[in-house]
């Protein structure tokens, strides 16, 4: 069900049940923030919120919408903290639209970057795929015990999907994985994995993509062959050695990328 509220509490007690919040609600909050576009995680003991910042994000409408459709598809309870006004504009705004319609959108990127460590990259090359995590501990090939997203208050279900973005988000994900705890600083050292580039537009086409509200991602798995493009290593972007830093292979990862298209 999809509940709008006009403010919200960011602490355990669910405003709609009154009760704790089990791990069927998700929450999507407007805010007036600077700060930055959109955040997410648990605060305060808190169900999994996306904040999406009205001044910063201008696409703030199509967000709204895709996380109304994700839930609903995906039989999830939603609260909206937004005015009804708001409210009522981003679903004329969304008219026409879905979650998971077949084409990129004109501020969506056309390549989306999946980020790796080293041997996970040669067990992806082996299955000519990627693989969500979950399928991956059904099929037992990972032994960790809980996603590292975890700890930024990510809901189980984030472990069914392969999650893309850009930037340095996916090396920082990397990083943190090797040091056991989130790492959210981009020039700390460790090694370097895979960055791999995707066809973003053709994954759409195909059916694959999925948009929550804040992410784009792919359920279950994704063959490597026709959506990667390109594949960055250290050796491939010119490095010294497989010691750099997040922010430094991200950087000289794209823009060898840009030069090889």
């Amino acid at each position: 069900m999809i509940y709008r509220v006009d403010k919200l509490s960011e602490n355990n007690i669910n405003p709609i049940t009154r009760h704790d919040y089990d791990e069927s609600w998700r929450v999507l909050m407007l805010t007036e923030s600077s700060d930055y576009q959109q955040m997410c995680g648990s605060n305060n003991g808190c169900t999994y919120t996306i904040k999406t910042s009205r001044w910063k994000y201008k696409e703030w409408e199509m967000a709204v919408g895709d996380f109304i459709g994700f839930c609903e598809a995906n039989r999830q309870n939603a609260v909206l903290v937004l005015s009804e006004t708001d409210f009522n504009s981003a679903r004329e705004h969304y008219e026409g639209h879905r979650y998971d319609e077949p084409f990129l959108r004109e501020y969506e990127p056309s390549v989306l970057v999946h980020s790796t460590p080293m041997s996970c990259w040669e067990s992806i090359r082996r299955d000519g795929m990627l693989k969500s995590w979950n399928v991956l501990k059904t099929e037992r090939t990972i032994t960790e015990e809980r996603p590292i997203g975890i700890q930024l208050g990510d809901p189980p279900d984030f472990s069914d999907y392969i999650m893309f973005g850009g930037g340095v988000t996916g090396e920082i994900v990397v990083n943190s994985k090797q040091q056991g705890k989130i790492v959210m600083n981009a020039d700390t050292e460790y090694l370097t994995g895979a960055r791999l580039y995707f066809d973003a537009k053709r994954m759409a086409q195909d059916g694959l993509l999925v948009r929550d509200g804040c992410h784009l991602k792919v359920k279950g798995t994704l063959p490597l062959v026709p959506y990667l493009i390109w594949t960055a290593t250290w050796e491939t972007v010119g490095l010294a050695s497989q010691v750099s830093t997040p922010r430094l292979f991200a950087e000289q990862a794209d823009r060898r990328f840009q030069s090889v298209l």
